[in-house]
């Protein structure tokens, strides 16, 4: 039996013709696309010569990177269109060019066809002859890394402000971990470069941590921002004052990523503040002490009437009952009587000058204003009689209670009515000029007028009056209307000279006028 004869199977390395032409088909399109998409691509594709760097072909990016045609950069070096400063580190393989599995990436500025410098990211690669190893050209792909390179070093620079700057930065995460602190978060502090991760509760007094869980987190979460004052406190203990900001930062997509805390240190204005008002709380004492002095003789006179009263009673006593043997006490009691109360009265006297004179912190609390006005009138009593001057109190509000110190309420009208009985004196004789306090309610404030019928205020003074050392008196020392100004803020409250009405009896004269809180129901109130 005649078998065929099957011809032999080609090896399998060995393409068919069919397969051959199927794999330059692919080749070819495979060519294509590849060429394609470096005329396509927004990263500029080029070949280079070894050595001098010259371009040998440059995809059509190049004209939308550097502004060249293709027929423009095609036989130029890339050394002519480096920036001076870069050309050094590539050719000697500085730290800003990496190398990793046979490919270069290198950072550098190119110089553009307008003449600006843009940068540009290229990662290069050597093609080389199969047989000798000659390196035949560079291929490279390069893309505009500007936008990078500027976010990289505004990072830097605001690194550097973050190091450098004198305010406590601190980052936390969303568990209130710290991760990281600035140079002088870590100094006014007293902690070291291992100290992120410790909790922020660390960093704060138990009553300020308390406060930032229960309004500045929120807050912040809610608005982005919440700002106050707060206590920190470093590692050994000490507390740190400072006016605080908290940020809350948020992805793109609006998630939370970490919290920041900017500090600064109030320790310093503080202590400032804490100086300026003992000084203040001196020359406030003095001033006192000073305007007592003012008062001196007439205090002296109204003391010598209830004194040379006490001797006289005590005198009459003793004439007429010192050579009994007995006395009865029906015949003692009416002259002791009113030597007790005339030495009672001389006491009040005493009593109203050391308690205006004593050294003692405020207290801010309700009071009511009629009782404290009545009293410094019959205090001011035998200073204005002395200058022919008549005292009213002119007030008819029956329940203006005020939210005040009482000394610095006292120092405040002492010293605008004794201005004002110095201002109306007349000679003894003549009819006298008067002095007196009104009071209007403005909202939630009571509006205190002290008027006096002297010549009025000088022209063009309104803007010095409060000046400290301004005076219009001969004698005066230019504080009084300074720190009756400096206490009426201090209570919260205005004072300023008023335009003195025109019309009526009582012509001329000035006025100043000042505003105090009135109290409601919630302040406390006064127990002296």
């Amino acid at each position: 039996m005649f078998l065929s004869q099957q011809p032999n199977p080609p090896p399998m390395d060995t393409p068919t013709p069919e397969e051959g032409f199927t794999a330059l088909t692919d080749d070819a399109e495979r060519n294509r696309l590849l060429a394609e998409m470096a005329e396509q691509s927004t990263d500029m594709i080029s070949r280079h010569t070894p050595g001098d760097w010259r371009f040998i072909y440059a995809s059509p990016a190049v004209t939308h990177l550097l502004g060249y045609s293709v027929e423009e950069i095609v036989g130029v070096s890339a050394y002519d269109l480096y920036h001076p400063d870069d050309v050094e580190n590539f050719q000697r393989r500085a730290p800003s060019v990496r190398y990793e599995r046979g490919l270069y990436t290198h950072t550098y500025r190119f110089r553009c066809k307008d003449g600006h410098y843009t940068w540009l990211e290229s990662t290069s690669r050597t093609l080389r002859d199969p047989d000798t190893g000659d390196i035949r050209e560079i291929l490279v792909v390069s893309r505009d890394a500007s936008g990078r390179i500027e976010a990289e070093q505004t990072n830097r620079r605001l690194a550097r402000v973050l190091e450098s700057t004198s305010d406590l930065v601190i980052f936390t995460s969303l568990d209130h971990r710290i991760t990281h602190l600035n140079e002088s978060a870590r100094q006014v502090l007293a902690l070291d470069s291992a100290t992120p991760s410790a909790a922020l509760s660390e960093l704060f007094t138990e009553t300020s941590y308390r406060l930032l869980g229960e309004a500045a987190f929120p807050t912040a979460l809610r608005r982005g921002n919440w700002s106050g004052e707060l206590d920190m406190c470093d590692r050994r203990g000490q507390t740190i004052p400072v006016s605080l900001e908290l940020l809350a930062h948020r992805s793109y997509h609006g998630d939370m990523e970490y919290f920041s805390l900017v500090a600064r240190d109030l320790s310093a204005a503080k202590a400032a503040e804490a100086q300026l008002k003992a000084y203040q709380a001196e020359i406030e004492h003095a001033s006192r002490l000073v305007t007592m002095g003012e008062l001196a003789s007439s205090l002296a006179h109204e003391l010598n009437q209830p004194l040379t009263g006490i001797v006289n009673y005590l005198r009459g006593i003793q004439r007429r009952f010192g050579d009994q043997a007995e006395v009865r006490w029906q015949d003692l009691r009416v002259p002791l009587e009113k030597t007790v109360d005339t030495a009672l009265r001389a006491g009040g006297i005493i009593h109203r000058m050391m308690d205006f004179t004593r050294k003692r912190a405020p207290v801010h609390e309700a009071m009511d204003l009629l009782p404290v006005v009545d009293d410094l009138l019959q205090f001011c009593e035998p200073n204005a009689e002395r200058h022919n001057v008549v005292l009213e109190n002119r007030m008819t509000l029956t329940d203006a209670r005020v939210v005040a110190d009482r000394i610095q309420l006292e120092q405040i009208l002492l010293n605008l009515i004794v201005n004002a009985i110095e201002a109306c004196q007349t000679p003894a004789g003549q009819p006298p000029l008067k002095v007196w306090l009104e009071a209007e309610r403005r909202g939630k404030q009571l509006e205190i007028r002290v008027r006096d019928q002297g010549p009025g205020l000088p022209p063009h003074s309104s803007d010095k009056l409060f000046e400290r050392f301004f005076t219009t008196k001969k004698n005066g020392l230019g504080m009084g209307l300074a720190i009756s100004r400096s206490l009426v803020e201090s209570l919260g409250g205005e004072l300023w000279p008023c335009a003195v009405e025109e019309g009526g009896m009582e012509k001329g004269g000035a006025c100043f006028c000042f505003t105090l809180a009135l109290a409601d129901d919630e302040t406390p109130t006064t127990t002296n």
